[in-house]
């Protein structure tokens, strides 16, 4: 009675066996795993790992190293100042094209330069003829200022006659302030030559010109241009008036040559020289 009383699945349960734990008829031995077999990808791995090197194969590498670094730092500097480029402004770029055409102007007006010195150089010896050629010519032009050099060309030739002996040395020093004034460039004096120290002084019924004693008539040779020397002299209460006052009579004679041969020794100055020394 009991067992129609039971659940369908307890009787079938109770019917089974009880579970019996399986137990391995494979030994310890046969636990262990068996050593894997390599393939050829790790045949391959193996083979090139750790790596076994030289020091001359480390060296070239290095030098490959090296290499590709700097075209690599190459490229990317390039490829950096074109993108910079790129991406300027307008006014950037008008800017860096003005300094650069600056700079082309620079390196041209220097380049310029350094032909024009070659081509000195090269003509150095006509160089220096024309120097020494223009040397001789300076010491001509201050020999003719120091009346140490007889000089020629065109000016006025002036006579003084002075029948009453009223002609006194101021007004031949005037005479000669005025021509000066005038641009004359050479004075001759009755065979005095007239310099830039010259003075003048009465002696006597006459007159010394630095210490040359001249009689009348006075003749005054001078080299300049006729067309300033002249009306210097006939200028209203100019020399020729005031001459005359003095009854001497003043006569002016424009010529195209006045030759003034009238010398001055070359006198050696006693404390003076040359800067240059």
């Amino acid at each position: 009675m009991s067992n129609q009383g039971e659940a369908p699945e307890n009787r079938l349960r109770k019917e089974l066996p009880a579970e019996v734990p399986v137990t391995s008829s494979v030994g310890e031995e046969a636990e262990q795993p068996a050593d894997p077999v390599l393939t050829g990808r790790k045949r391959l791995v193996q083979g090139l790992w750790p790596p076994r090197v030289s020091r001359a194969q480390l060296i070239v590498a290095l030098l490959l190293f090296g290499l590709g670094f700097g075209l690599a730092v190459q490229v990317a500097s390039n490829s950096d100042s074109g993108n910079a480029l790129r991406g300027a402004r307008q006014e950037d770029l008008v800017r860096i094209l003005d300094e650069l055409d600056d700079r082309s102007q620079r390196l041209e007006d220097e380049k310029q330069g350094l032909e024009k010195q070659q081509q000195e150089l090269e003509n150095s010896s006509d160089q220096a003829e024309e120097a020494r050629k223009q040397t001789v010519e300076k010491e001509k032009q201050l020999g003719i200022l120091a009346g140490t050099v007889a000089a020629q060309g065109p000016g006025i030739t002036m006579t003084i006659e002075d029948t009453k002996g009223t002609v006194e040395a101021d007004m031949l020093l005037d005479a000669i302030q005025e021509l000066r004034a005038a641009g004359a460039e050479a004075i001759q004096v009755n065979g005095v030559r007239v310099v830039a120290g010259t003075f003048l002084t009465d002696s006597g019924d006459s007159v010394s010109v630095d210490g040359n004693k001249i009689n009348t008539p006075f003749r005054f040779k001078v080299i300049g241009n006729p067309q300033d020397l002249e009306p210097a002299l006939n200028i209203p209460g100019g020399v020729v008036q005031t001459l005359e006052k003095e009854q001497a009579t003043v006569t002016v004679e424009r010529s195209d040559k006045i030759v003034v041969d009238a010398l001055r020794a070359a006198k050696q100055p006693d404390y003076a020289r040359s800067s240059a020394q």
